[in-house]
């Protein structure tokens, strides 16, 4: 009651099994039901966030910050693995979820980036932890660093050996791991999967009803994982899963989404292999979304859908640079690009610094794509990236990075824009914004005050409940 809804101010909403079914100034609750004041409050469709990974998100709680903004120098890392190492002697037996004796008591890192300590390797990670097993990621996700006890427990030293595990010229493990985040986990005999009832509470705090799972590497194990945190209410939220060629919708009230393909430009794949494995995703009736977070991923990305066939749905991950000559390429398609401005506040420091000068400008583009008709949808990338959805809209609009940089300003979106970023179908990102209006699901987000009050802010806090499908997951104070 009393929510301002579509700019309509006093309005009142009624949902039942899951719908929008009345809107009106006059209504009265019924008999038994519950009734949420809005105190004026804008009432929204609920966010969805387009691309998150809630396995590795759920990870982090266990985790150790190895990089900015947490951890900036050398002498902050050491002390910070230091800790670890004596938090890691004094744990309980039966306290690390990872069980077997390769998975035992490790030390795990999260978010590491060179400015914090330059390229670490094996022996310079044992000055800090020589004894423990320890695992760091980068913050990309696409690299993990591994001490010497860490090499040793995964074999890499004894005969263990695939493309992905780099070595000196010596033929010795440096302790770098890329693109092998399924072979460690099998390998550490990871058999516990990690709660999602704590990322269910945190999303739904920040008034998001859906989410798209973008993990390259979903098979019907985590999707089991993920049909079970929805049917026990772990996870209060509409579910997509992306992952593999062979990933095929199971039980549980989660939606199949697109095969994910994941492209680094230290080792592309073959281009031919790239076009056969998006006409077998259209084959099988499925869309493709290829991961590209540099020029050369995105032009062969480009290149490769054109000569594929590229359909609706389709959908570029991140376009991270998208300079006007590879725009114009990827304009003449029916693609969409997911992308994440939150990187602009929280690594943008990092990119005046790191990227390429002629590159800095095309940086997580916002209005140059809606200007070429580009769709355009949102997502966080947490845990590599906040998993607060209203700071990616913050950056969208202003662009500004933690150290007061503007990056792009020509890109800025307006407050609407940004808000409709995480307000487009599941199905559709950076299609129509959904609407509350009669017949509509009754996902809803309702914040503390009117929309225009709120687009002067965009932040989190203002969320005062959250709706799914009719039920509510989210209360302020409560």
């Amino acid at each position: 009651m009393d929510a301002e809804i579509e700019g309509r101010a006093h309005v009142a909403l009624r949902t039942a099994a899951g719908r929008i079914v009345e809107i009106g100034h006059s209504l009265r609750p019924l008999p038994d039901e519950t009734v949420i004041d809005a105190a004026g409050g804008a009432l929204l469709p609920g966010l969805h966030d387009h691309h998150i990974h809630l396995l590795a998100l759920a990870a982090l709680a266990n985790s150790v910050s190895c990089g900015p903004p947490a951890v900036h120098s050398v002498d902050a890392l050491g002390r910070t693995l230091s800790a670890a190492s004596t938090a890691s002697v004094e744990k309980r037996p039966g306290d690390d979820r990872e069980r077997g004796e390769r998975g035992a008591n490790w030390i795990r890192g999260v978010g590491y980036h060179e400015s914090v300590a330059g390229v670490l390797d094996r022996d310079r990670l044992d000055v800090w932890v020589p004894s423990h097993p320890l695992r760091i990621q980068h913050r990309t996700g696409a690299m993990w660093m591994l001490n010497s006890v860490g090499v040793g427990r995964l074999g890499l030293d004894d005969g263990v050996d695939l493309a992905g595990v780099e070595r000196d010229a010596n033929g010795r493990a440096t302790g770098r791991l890329f693109d092998l985040d399924a072979w460690i986990r099998t390998a550490l005999g990871s058999a516990v999967i990690p709660g999602l009832g704590d990322v269910g509470n945190l999303l739904a705090g920040y008034g998001v009803t859906g989410v798209t799972d973008a993990t390259s590497t979903n098979s019907a194990v985590e999707w089991d994982a993920f049909a079970d945190a929805a049917e026990s209410g772990q996870l209060r939220q509409r579910i997509v899963v992306m992952g593999q060629p062979d990933l095929a919708a199971g039980c549980g009230a989660i939606s199949l989404g697109a095969v994910k393909i994941l492209l680094t430009e230290r080792k592309l794949i073959d281009f031919d292999a790239l076009v056969a494995s998006i006409g077998a995703a259209h084959a099988a009736g499925r869309n493709v979304a290829i991961h590209c977070v540099t020029r050369a991923e995105l032009v062969f990305a480009v290149a490769a859908l054109d000569a594929g066939g590229a359909r609706p749905g389709d959908r570029i991950e991140h376009a991270s640079v998208a300079p006007p000559d590879v725009m114009e390429r990827l304009a003449r398609m029916p693609l969409t690009v997911v992308t994440q401005p939150t990187f602009l506040r929280e690594r943008g420091d990092h990119y005046a610094i790191d990227v390429e000068p002629g590159d800095r400008p095309w940086l997580y583009r916002g209005r140059g794509f809606l200007r070429m008709g580009v769709l355009l949808g949102g997502g966080t990338d947490a845990p590599y990236g906040s998993a607060d959805p209203w700071r990616a809209m913050a950056a969208a609009v202003s662009r500004r990075t933690l150290g007061g940089r503007v990056m792009g300003e020509s890109e800025c979106l307006s407050p609407e824009q940004a808000l409709a970023l995480f307000t487009t179908p599941a199905e559709s990102p950076g299609g129509t914004p959904r609407r509350v209006a009669i017949g509509e699901s009754a996902d809803l987000c309702l914040l503390d005050r009117s929309w225009a009050e709120a687009r002067e802010v965009l932040d989190s806090a203002l969320v005062a409940a959250t709706i799914t499908d009719g039920t509510l997951t989210f209360r302020a104070g409560s």
